[in-house]
């Protein structure tokens, strides 16, 4: 048996979209909209106290809305974020088929995703909480899907996201937020100058359009090693066919995870500012993208254009294409089950 697509629905209310900030005793904004349930803004002090937005976006809603490229700055990305091969995964002996909107593969939802919907908001303590509820069929997924997110903003400068979902069908769920940063301060040329830590010791390789082969590959030899901190752009130039397919940085690393429960993922450090970012997860994997296919067309809140490795997202997700990879953790929800995962993002300086 094989099921179609159905579009999600246009945005047409557009005085229902609203921006909510939150501030904590430290000075910390964050600004987010119901818009794609999308982080616009977050603002830190460095090393000196001075303060500088390190998130990339726009500073208005039409700048998400018309976007060229799909950058899906700050956004929450799914029903599955990242990539699923041709656009195709078989459950419970039924092939769904979803929109292919990057090159014959699916990505981040497809055309019409969580990023480019309105979500329902209301505020709770110390933040708040976003809620959208996806047909059975969008995008051509099974199940209608009440998925939430609830931001909160702590006074240890910590955002921490919290998401829950239901459904009344089986299908598969895989959200993510996909801010891009630069610890130097959005529109800042680059980010290969930041160092990072991923607490990783496999990867998994990608084919020439970004789909996991199913090898889980050691890190140690190869650019990909990231276990002790170091400089993003230090191996980019290396002879490494993995660098080309991505063209750089774009790949999934799997976690040393301990035990259940939230654990540090990856360290961010930018050193002439300080500011430094870990990201703690519940989730498996993260994702690392170096903004490689920024390339100065799209004009950032500074007024100034995010160049080709400005921004990096750091993504926490089950491993891309999943649903077609049985053996890897699954992303299958069903009836009666609650999806529910919690990634932070806390900021701090050295």
């Amino acid at each position: 048996m094989t099921c179609g697509i159905a579009p999600a629905t246009e945005v047409s209310d557009f005085d229902s979209i609203n921006l909510y900030t939150l501030t904590n005793q430290n000075n910390m904004v964050v600004k987010i909209t119901n818009y794609g349930a999308t982080i616009t803004s977050i603002i830190v002090p460095d090393r000196n106290g001075d303060m500088a937005d390190v998130a990339l976006g726009y500073d208005n809603v039409e700048g998400y809305i018309n976007a060229a490229n799909r950058p899906y700055f700050g956004s929450v990305v799914g029903r599955y974020g990242n990539r699923i091969a041709r656009g195709k995964f078989t459950l419970d002996g039924t092939e769904y088929t979803l929109a292919t909107n990057d090159g014959e593969n699916h990505l981040h939802g497809g055309q019409m995703g969580f990023d480019k919907v309105v979500w329902e908001a209301e505020r709770v303590d110390n933040g708040v909480k976003m809620t959208y509820r996806a047909r059975d069929g969008e995008e051509g997924y099974p199940g209608n899907l009440t998925l939430s997110v609830t931001y909160t903003l702590t006074n240890e400068n910590a955002i921490v996201m919290h998401y829950e979902a239901t459904t009344d069908k089986p299908t598969v769920v895989n959200v993510t937020n996909h801010t891009y940063f630069n610890l130097a301060g959005e529109g800042e040329p680059t980010i290969n100058d930041h160092i990072l830590r991923i607490d990783a010791s496999k990867f998994t390789p990608v084919d020439a359009g970004l789909i996991p082969t199913g090898e889980l590959r050691d890190v140690a030899g190869t650019p990909f090693d990231f276990r002790e901190p170091k400089l993003i752009g230090r191996d980019l130039q290396s002879n490494d066919s993995q660098l080309q397919h991505g063209l750089g940085y774009d790949h999934n690393w799997v976690l040393d995870r301990e035990k259940a429960g939230l654990e540090l993922a990856a360290t961010l450090h930018e050193a002439k500012s300080g500011r430094v970012l870990d990201v703690l997860t519940t989730e498996p994997a993260i994702q690392f993208y170096g903004g490689n296919f920024l390339d100065g067309n799209l004009i950032g809140k500074s007024g100034k254009a995010y160049q080709h490795r400005s921004g990096l997202c750091l993504e926490t997700q089950h491993s891309p294409d999943s649903p077609n990879r049985p053996e890897w953790p699954s992303t299958t929800l069903r009836p009666g089950e609650k999806y529910e995962t919690t990634t932070v993002y806390r900021f701090g300086v050295k």
